[in-house]
């Protein structure tokens, strides 16, 4: 695969480039889009000639494809990570966020407190809000460069009306590989507290050497009655705009429950997502992400080497996703300043860390999931736009 090849996407209403001047005021004509957690890479040649049969066809009315699909997202997961899926636990939402909103929906009430480790993704402070629930901050330490989760501190925050937490794993936007000690405590905190797990392991295929990304239900299965994972194939295949996502559930009492809200508002995936994910996830697919991973590894090293390279700048070592993590404490500026040399000066639209939560303050969030000549463009504007730090 060719992942240096410049596929222009502006003015083909891509949320990452045509976004970005009505949001964050940087032209697209002479900016870079470092956002939006998509890729600007082409999707792997299986999934587009999947696309291509299906729109060929000609036909776009109802189809029953479930024993391929699941069949596909079962295979995938016991051979790239080890965990055996039932097939009866696999349910589809319009991707995660729904996910994470249908559990919501259908495991908590108005009022109930909903745990994040914080700085996370964005995404699950809104919703929670949205659902009338109340965000629960639990601030995540830093130890040698990584984030860390202080479960005493967490125990003593608790005070009963917490119902649910939320994890993410692989971490965004910190790229932590949650060991197995690490997984295992989430899951005996939960125990502690009589909480339900939603883990979220959407980043699980792009880990880097050295590191092993284990899915919570095989790293803690004595929570299995308390435990939701979701998963997707839309960061690992950059097919994100097809919104298909998968809930699995493997306590039946708890599957049942799900099922049951899922036909009471009749959410169903769609079959173009479908399709993809049957494609991507297969040999093929494993190829691509064989390709794709190391190619991600070279250009967090040369973005981190030359961030690192400025003082007061500190992008923290990822060990899995494309989201770079950049502390601009050091620089002693305001968020105000180090965000408006970054997207004023430099002319890189970045995600602020403080939509991440408590503990984002001092961060932007860089996209490095993009053609090297780009990363390393970004590099030079930020040198520039920091210079006198040098």
């Amino acid at each position: 695969m060719d992942f240096d090849k410049i596929i222009d996407r502006r003015n083909t209403h891509s949320i990452k480039w045509d976004m970005m001047e009505p949001l964050y005021g940087v032209s697209p004509e002479d900016g870079l889009a470092m956002w939006v957690a998509d890729t600007d890479f082409a999707v792997p040649d299986v999934v587009s000639a999947r696309m291509r049969a299906m729109a060929d066809h000609g036909i776009y009315g109802y189809v029953n494809c479930e024993s391929e699909y699941k069949g596909a997202i079962q295979w995938w997961m016991e051979n790239r990570h080890g965990w055996h899926v039932d097939a009866d636990a696999i349910f589809t939402t319009t991707g995660l966020v729904n996910g994470v909103g249908m559990c919501l929906d259908t495991f908590t009430n108005e009022g109930d407190g909903i745990v994040l480790f914080t700085p996370v993704y964005h995404a699950f402070a809104k919703v929670i809000r949205l659902a009338g629930r109340e965000v629960v901050e639990c601030q995540m330490v830093q130890e040698d460069g990584a984030y860390k989760m202080d479960f005493a501190a967490y125990d003593a925050q608790m005070t009963g009306k917490e119902r649910m937490v939320i994890l993410c794993s692989p971490h965004n936007p910190g790229g932590r590989v949650w060991t197995q000690e690490e997984l295992q405590g989430v899951a005996d905190f939960c125990k502690r507290h009589d909480l339900m797990l939603i883990s979220d392991e959407i980043h699980h295929d792009l880990v880097f050497e050295g590191h092993t990304h284990i899915p919570m239900a095989v790293a803690a299965p004595d929570i299995a009655d308390r435990l939701i994972m979701l998963t997707a194939p839309s960061k690992t295949f950059n097919f994100a705009g097809l919104h298909t996502g998968q809930v699995i559930i493997q306590d039946e009492t708890l599957r049942e429950r799900f099922r049951r809200r899922m036909l009471a508002i009749y959410l169903q995936g769609n079959t173009a997502g479908e399709f993809a994910t049957m494609a991507a996830y297969s040999p093929e697919g494993a190829s691509y992400v064989a390709e794709l991973v190391p190619y991600l590894a070279a250009n967090k090293a040369l973005f981190d080497e030359a961030v690192n390279a400025i003082p007061g700048l500190s992008s923290m070592e990822l060990q899995s996703t494309y989201l770079a993590w950049v502390d601009f404490s050091g620089t002693g500026m305001e968020r105000e300043e180090f965000t408006r040399r970054v997207e004023q000066v430099a002319k890189i639209a970045v995600n602020h860390g403080t939509t991440f939560g408590t503990g984002g303050e001092s961060f932007l969030r860089f996209n490095l999931g993009t053609q090297r000549v780009r990363v390393e463009e970004a590099c030079e504007r930020l040198a520039k736009a920091f210079a006198d730090l040098q």
